[in-house]
């Protein structure tokens, strides 16, 4: 007996039955192929480059790729901190009036607070509060300087008008004394 003498009971194609999703995956190959076949997935960016799979058994893989996409840093508080004290100066260098500048060394100062009652997390937390006081004085010297060194600057390139306008004396209060 041949294949096709077969009777109907040994072969019969209705006989297999196929479940939804084994049906979802048949149509999406066969339309995956058609799309090969018609050249859709030719020359996509990122075509030939190897495929980060190394966080893949890692359950947290989504949150790690999208803090290193972002550039997000988790530091531990006292790190953190530390890196804001750093910064600390530069920052108020940017604010125009005294008391933008307190309010920012009040933050700062409440945010070692702050760190200081939680858990150690990390390295030892060793940023010390900033002397409200002394840190003003400090910023309005920086200030006065950068304008004695604009001022200087303008003369220099004989810009009278400049040298005008950024020659002032920016007035700040001094510590009482002790």
């Amino acid at each position: 007996m041949t294949e096709h003498e077969l009777p109907s009971i040994f072969f019969n194609p209705a006989a297999f039955a196929f479940d939804t999703e084994t049906m979802i995956a048949l149509i999406a190959d066969m339309q995956i192929r058609k799309a090969i076949e018609r050249g859709e997935f030719d020359n996509l960016p990122g075509a030939g480059k190897p495929i980060d799979v190394s966080d893949s058994h890692d359950p947290d893989w989504w949150l790690k790729r999208l803090a290193r996409r972002e550039g997000l840093v988790m530091l531990p508080p006292s790190v953190q901190l530390r890196n804001e004290d750093a910064a600390l100066d530069d920052k108020l260098d940017r604010l125009l009036n005294e008391h933008e500048v307190r309010r920012e060394i009040e933050a700062f100062n409440e945010h070692v607070i702050w760190a200081r009652y939680q858990l150690p997390a990390g390295p030892p937390l060793t940023t010390m509060l900033r002397d409200v006081e002394d840190t003003v004085i400090a910023w309005a010297t920086r200030k006065e300087h950068r304008a004695e060194q604009a001022l200087k600057a303008a003369k220099d390139t004989g810009d009278s008008d400049r040298a005008h306008t950024s020659g002032r004396r920016w007035l700040f209060r001094k510590r009482k004394p002790e």
